[in-house]
């Protein structure tokens, strides 16, 4: 890839019934049913809704071989209406199932660490390298036979692995890593290559957006380095519903399209499925508005690898930087300030405004010539002002620059003051590419100077605004660049932005606000309202900061996806809810009716609740 000039990767062509996938092609957008598959009727019907809201490929769940041939009636029925998008059958634990789907529908998608290796136990398992070669053998004699079939049958395949459901095998020598998804993945795609078989897409998915793009950057790398090109299908697993989903799914799934790498994406949601593609197109258009940009030139610092990059090192000034968790700066140049008391900013830049007009609990940012010398109150330069800097004795400086400004004697400036910390922002089409090069233009110089992310957008639509500026900010944050962000937006309320920069921060793992739920988006698994239990557990828990609660519709999205979480919310069957302590079950089985009240008392017990 061009890290710095946005281009797609250069993928292969999959056939997809009539919608094909790679090379040329768009980006395609897709969505999963939540019904039973059993239910064909309002299977069907569904599809059709997903259809007419722009999805490109419908994914149904089929656990069994009874699901997976009733796909087939699926198919026919909707074949029958006019419609002829491609399905997709997903299946976990079943080779059988597999077998039958890819008889019946367009692609089958199968996850490696179930399809053959034996169901995920968290033991910690050894294998000498005989072993260890015996269980590859028999993924190689039972997936070959399922490749054959889908040759047979001009069915696609979708690898897909997921990061809480590696195998204990892979665990056993890998780790809960991103080299161990990747090995999984690879250990499908050389038998793929070995059988001429080319029709294949690969997604690998994490609730964790840092474990997500490394992990997606490392597949690609490693895929070049044994000339394969397969498309790549970009989501982030469990992202949750409203503002934390859409904000957690275009951190992850911006960042890799910023990259140029993805060739379909699906915003897992836990929202009814239609509500997904609109979604997932606002993010996909707002990602080629880049396209054929004005070219920027910028060179890659030495040792730096966006695969292993960790946060870039800086000095602290006066809190921001070093190791202090990332600040949020609001603009209120505009004069409004009224606040949310939830995303309360670390500072606010008022302009020309008078800070002895604004109350001492704000740490203030004020344009230069206005600044008046207070506790509270800072000096705000613009690039052309860089020579006033000595001029000003305070402890803190902020200066706002671009790329195309960060010149050789800008940088011997900012790295001789030690009170300054960098506003970098952009015009550029490209932002994320402009951003890029500046901070390697730092890294390379050695200088060490804090640096706030900062953008401006005008957008009356707040979901737009969510989508773009998390991935704006989440793709420079991931790459380990950014002590801070600023985002100012005409048309929406500052406070709104506010809160989407404290959300971005949360989604980058880098700064923690509030209770994080990781919930699945739903699908035909799923054993309980999905929706209205997201909206219980978090009317009970959302006080909690920092604490991590998985929302898991079945067993097959249970311990192993919501890895991450401090505690997990797990249909276990029909009116039925078991609860977790991180990957323990502790209660089986009580009634759904008693859960969330259960679940309260659980966190309780465990010292994790406050009032």
């Amino acid at each position: 890839m061009d890290y710095f000039n946005y281009t797609r990767r250069k993928s292969s062509v999959v056939h997809i019934g009539n919608i094909p996938m790679g090379g040329k092609n768009p980006i395609r957008i897709q969505s999963m049913a939540n019904v039973s598959t059993m239910d064909t009727d309002a299977s069907v019907n569904q599809a059709i809704r997903m259809i007419e809201a722009g999805a490109e490929y419908i994914r149904f769940t089929a656990q069994g071989e009874r699901e997976a041939r009733n796909l087939g009636e699926i198919r026919k029925q909707l074949n029958a209406q006019g419609f002829t998008t491609p399905l997709v059958a997903d299946i976990h634990f079943n080779p059988k199932a597999a077998d039958a789907a890819a008889e019946e529908v367009e692609k089958v998608r199968i996850n490696p660490g179930n399809y053959v290796d034996k169901v995920k136990t968290f033991s910690h398992l050894e294998y000498t390298d005989e072993e260890y070669a015996a269980e590859l053998q028999k993924i190689r004699d039972r997936f070959v036979p399922f490749l054959n079939i889908c040759k047979k049958h001009g069915t696609a395949i979708r690898i897909g692995v997921n990061h809480g459901s590696l195998s204990d095998r892979i665990m056993s020598r890998y780790g809960d890593t991103p080299e161990g998804m990747v090995a999984s993945c690879m250990e499908f795609l050389r038998i793929c290559k070995d059988e001429h078989f080319p029709d294949v897409v690969i997604s690998i998915k994490a609730s964790n957006t840092v474990v997500m793009v490394k992990t997606v950057r490392l597949l690609v790398r490693t895929m070049e380095q044994e000339g394969m090109a397969y498309p790549l299908h970009l989501g982030v697993t469990e992202a949750g519903d409203g503002e934390d989903g859409r904000i957690k799914s275009a951190v992850g799934i911006g960042a890799l399209l910023s990259d140029g790498i993805g060739d379909t994406i699906r915003v897992s949601l836990s929202e009814d499925p239609e509500a997904e593609i609109p979604v997932a197109r606002k993010l996909v258009e707002h990602i080629l508005e880049r396209r054929e940009h004005k070219p920027i030139v910028g060179t890659l610092s030495a040792g730096y690898d966006p695969v292993t990059a960790t946060r870039r090192k800086t000095r602290a000034v006066e809190g921001i930087g070093g190791n202090f968790p990332p600040i949020v700066i609001s603009d209120r140049s505009d004069g409004n300030f009224e606040f949310d008391h939830s995303s309360l900013p670390d500072y606010i830049y008022i302009g020309k405004e008078d800070p002895d007009n604004l109350p001492d609990n704000f740490k203030l940012l004020v344009d230069a010539h206005f600044w008046k010398e207070r506790p509270n109150a800072f000096p705000f330069f613009i690039a052309s002002e860089a020579e006033e800097l000595k001029d000003y004795d305070v402890p803190l400086k902020f200066i706002r620059i671009t790329n195309s400004d960060l010149n050789e004697n800008l940088i011997k400036t900012l790295q001789k003051d030690k009170t300054v910390v960098v506003i970098l922002s952009t015009y550029h089409r490209n932002a994320v590419g402009a951003e890029r090069a500046a901070m390697h233009k730092l890294l390379s110089a050695g200088c060490d100077i804090p640096v706030i992310l900062h953008r401006d957008y005008q957008e009356t639509d707040t979901e737009a605004l969510q989508l773009k500026s998390a991935a704006d900010f989440g793709t420079l944050l991931l790459d380990g660049f950014g002590d801070g962000i600023m985002l100012h937006n005409e048309g929406t309320k500052t406070s709104v932005a506010d809160k989407y920069m404290f959300g971005i921060l949360q989604a980058t793992r880098l700064r923690i606000s509030k209770t994080e739920y990781i919930s699945c988006p739903s699908c035909g698994r799923t054993l309980y309202d999905l929706q209205t239990t997201i909206a219980r557990i978090k009317e009970a828990t959302s006080h909690l900061k920092g604490l991590k609660i998985g929302i898991m519709g079945c067993i097959v999205n249970g311990p192993g996806e919501m890895a991450d979480a401090d505690y997990g919310y797990v249909g276990a069957g029909r009116g039925q809810i078991s609860l977790y302590k991180g990957k323990e079950c502790i209660l089986k089985n009580i009634p759904e009716e008693e859960a969330v009240e259960r679940l309260v008392q659980l966190i309780k017990d465990h010292g994790d609740w406050t009032d």
